[in-house]
């Protein structure tokens, strides 16, 4: 028997200019919202319209999947000095 995930993944990032973009990994959809919870709510309801009528375990997921979701924070550089060696 294949093993089914348990959730479907997405990343939220902010947008370039505003607000926050969500984009699941494995499936066509992205979304955005103006705040954390809006673009949650986005990716919640864009998931079920996507998922509508699907055989989920045709599509490698459970029954009833639950949404696991990362939060891409900027890029940050470090910049230590050690013995005037400098780390990036």
């Amino acid at each position: 028997m294949e093993h089914l995930q348990r959730s479907i993944k997405a990343v939220i990032y902010e947008g370039e200019e505003s607000g926050y973009i969500g984009d699941f990994y494995e499936l066509p959809i992205v979304t955005q919202g103006s705040s954390l919870g809006s673009v949650v709510k986005n990716l919640k309801e864009a998931v079920s319209l996507h998922l509508d009528g699907e055989d989920l375990m045709e599509m490698g997921y459970v029954e009833n999947p639950g949404i696991t979701i990362t939060y891409e924070l900027e890029h940050v550089c470090l910049h230590t000095k050690l013995k005037n060696v400098t780390l990036y």
